[in-house]
């Protein structure tokens, strides 16, 4: 039996090797609005909270996202689906272009709005969300636009992922079609499932129901071993699909063969900030996998590292085939987050496109300590994510902080700060200031402590006149790497 390592090192290369597979996403098409502000004080007029609103973001979400991650990995993404003669269609148009995702196959149903989900956001605490939809199931002129995509002989794509948000795109005559469709090519056809009427689903390759969701579907109450078992095989008999998977969260996910093997596999998460958008990464890498012949199981054990790197960001995340490499490859807790500069650009760029708020500090974090820890996790939450500038070993000695320092490694400091999960990526600078790399990253937020009120923080101008804020953050009294040293220095006398 393979080593943990050596199990890892043999998905990275199965996911390295991975072609372009087209895949086809249809459903249900979601664009998340998200509304940046305060909420401080209650009104005078109800006992409701008072919301000052600052920033908006728009982001993909449902199907959308599920075609996001899809590209992330490495796949070549469509989608199909309908969306509203309105500012949210032609919003969330744009968005998957760019993004990399075809949107060729969209369908515009003027009898319906686009869906939109608007989330109120005080830091990172939703206070209110407000949907704007119409679950009433695609019909007539739009229906038909949508058969007509899937009726195309030759078939554009290889298979087909459905992914259901029970907003009404997914009518039995759409989904049977897919399935058709991906017949014609040899391809897979793999479900996201909503509901409880799984029959409208017969004939797909695979399902993914959570735990909720497999009980729904089946009446069986899933507690036990055997219980995941019997509604494993309800499953199978309700959709004739040979293979049954149920998500279990942080229990991992449970599979089942058609001769009656089964595992639960564990969860890969590391760290878990937030579960939003983890079903929509395992469904994409399960669909791209079986699509490129990869094995059940090592299908879902990539599916299982992906979305550990979902729930440990904020909202929806789409990993990428690189940050999924990196994390097969790296030692546990760094998740492959220390980059290069060329990486650390790469990423504010792909953060920026998503509409997602990056903020920035820098320090040397020789030696770390509590006050470190507090004042990361404070910084983080001014944002999407926390990406941390570490001075090189070169960039400390000319600081003249002491004699011996730094006492730790630039890569050894540089895995401690990737441990933690308030940070989210952590890139090197050698020069004297991080005046270049913040202009090379633009962030969104400069964060510093609050000690730095009257020294003049470094990158202030430019990211001010960017749009961006710098923030100073309250330090922990009593906490600092000098302290630190001084009482070492003093228990070895």
């Amino acid at each position: 039996m393979d080593t943990p390592a050596a199990a890892n090192r043999r998905l990275a290369e199965l996911l390295a090797g991975l072609p372009a597979a087209q895949v086809l996403v249809v459903g249900d098409l979601i664009l998340d609005r998200y509304a940046d502000g305060k909420a401080t004080r209650v009104s005078p007029e109800a006992p409701v909270l008072v919301f000052e609103a600052g920033a908006e973001r728009y982001l993909l979400g449902g199907a959308c996202n599920v075609a996001a991650n899809l590209r992330e990995l490495g796949a070549s993404a469509a989608v199909l689906g309908v969306v509203g003669d309105d500012e949210g269609g032609r919003q969330l148009r744009q968005l998957l272009a760019d993004a990399g995702i075809d949107t060729q196959a969209l369908v515009t149903d003027h009898t319906r709005p686009t869906t939109r989900k608007t989330r109120y956001v005080a830091k990172t605490l939703q206070v209110l969300r407000v949907d704007e939809e119409s679950r009433a199931p695609v019909a007539g002129a739009a229906e038909q636009a949508m058969l007509a995509v899937l009726e195309r002989r030759p078939f554009p794509w290889r298979s087909v992922l459905l992914s259901d948000y029970g907003k009404g795109v997914l009518t039995p005559r759409v989904v049977q079609a897919a399935i058709a469709a991906a017949r014609s090519q040899g391809g897979v056809v793999v479900v996201d499932p909503k509901g409880k009427d799984y029959s409208i689903y017969r004939g797909v390759d695979l399902l993914t129901p959570n735990r909720e969701e497999a009980e729904a579907a089946t009446g069986v109450a899933i507690r036990t071993t055997d219980d995941m078992h019997a509604a494993a095989g309800r499953l199978r008999a309700i959709t004739g699909t040979r293979n049954a998977v149920i998500t279990l969260g942080k229990d991992g996910i449970y599979f089942e063969t058609e001769d009656g093997s089964h595992r639960i596999l564990p969860t890969e998460a590391r760290a878990v900030f937030d579960v939003t958008g983890a079903g929509d990464t395992v469904v994409a890498m399960l669909t791209y996998c079986r699509t490129c012949g990869v094995g059940l199981e090592d299908s879902l054990r990539l599916a299982n590292h992906a979305a550990g790197i979902t729930v440990a960001k904020l909202g929806t995340w789409a990993p990428s085939r690189r940050e999924v490499l990196a994390r097969l490859g790296d030692a546990p807790g760094s998740e492959g987050k220390v980059l290069t500069r060329e990486q650390a650009v790469e990423v504010a760029s792909r953060l920026r496109a998503e509409g997602r708020r990056l903020v920035f500090t820098n320090g040397c974090f020789d030696i770390l300590h509590a006050g470190h820890c507090d004042y990361l996790q404070k910084a983080r939450s001014y944002g999407d994510a926390l990406m941390v500038g570490l001075n090189t070993d070169g960039s400390v000695q000319r600081q003249q902080k002491g004699p011996g320092r730094p006492f730790n490694t630039q890569a050894d400091r540089a895995a401690v700060l990737a441990a933690l999960a308030a940070v989210d990526y952590v890139v090197a600078f050698d020069d004297d200031t991080p005046k270049d790399l913040i202009e090379a990253v633009t962030p969104h937020v400069l964060a510093k402590g609050e000690d730095w009120r009257d020294k003049g923080v470094v990158g202030r101008e430019w990211v001010e006149q960017h749009g961006g804020q710098v923030v100073l953050v309250p330090l922990v009294a009593g906490r600092s790497t000098t302290n630190v040293v001084q009482k070492i220095l003093q228990s070895g006398r």
